[in-house]
């Protein structure tokens, strides 16, 4: 269930608040760790709201955190239909149809 009076937190909130603090990491510590086309400002942009959580960043995260990648794609997805549904204009339901007797 979404909130209804403040946005979901944003996974990049969750990362620093909830994982790297305690594991007592910087944002280049994780990005190391993580190797490959990790950086530091790539990290930062996850935290900072200016990058998505995607499908490779998730199973990278749930990879080195012992979580599932599910658990990063649902905090994305929540936050951004939070605000899709801030911005959306109803749609009234199609009528039902009456087919060949049914």
């Amino acid at each position: 269930m979404l909130p209804k009076n403040r946005p979901p937190t944003h996974p990049g909130e969750i990362l620093q608040e909830e994982f790297l603090k305690p594991l007592k990491l910087s944002q280049e510590q994780f990005a190391k760790y993580l190797n490959g086309s990790w950086t530091q400002p790539k990290v930062s942009e996850i935290i900072n709201k200016r990058r998505r959580i995607t499908e490779a960043i998730a199973l990278d995260f749930s990879d080195a955190l012992g979580t599932s990648p599910e658990f990063w794609l649902n905090l994305q997805n929540r936050y951004d239909l939070w605000f899709a549904q801030k911005d959306h204009q109803p749609i009234p339901r199609i009528p039902r149809l009456k087919v060949m007797g049914l």
